[in-house]
């Protein structure tokens, strides 16, 4: 990849998502939300990591075919 992130911040990108969305559910799980706050807390935080997770993985999985 001549611009972007190397594969190894790829990595870490990817790494570092996973394990939020892992504590997001731990927290969620051991707390629970109540009302509205659902939507900010675990939506955003969702699509957040939940995205960069994902166009983490395209990019890793595009970069080894070049």
């Amino acid at each position: 990849m001549k611009y972007g992130p190397s594969r190894g911040e790829l990595w870490f990108r990817l790494a570092f998502s996973l394990v939020a969305l892992g504590l997001l559910l731990l927290a969620v799980g051991y707390r629970g939300v109540d009302g509205i706050a659902w939507i900010e807390i675990v939506g955003l935080s969702t699509v957040f990591f939940g995205g960069t997770a994902i166009w983490t993985l395209l990019k890793l999985l595009r970069s080894g075919r070049d």
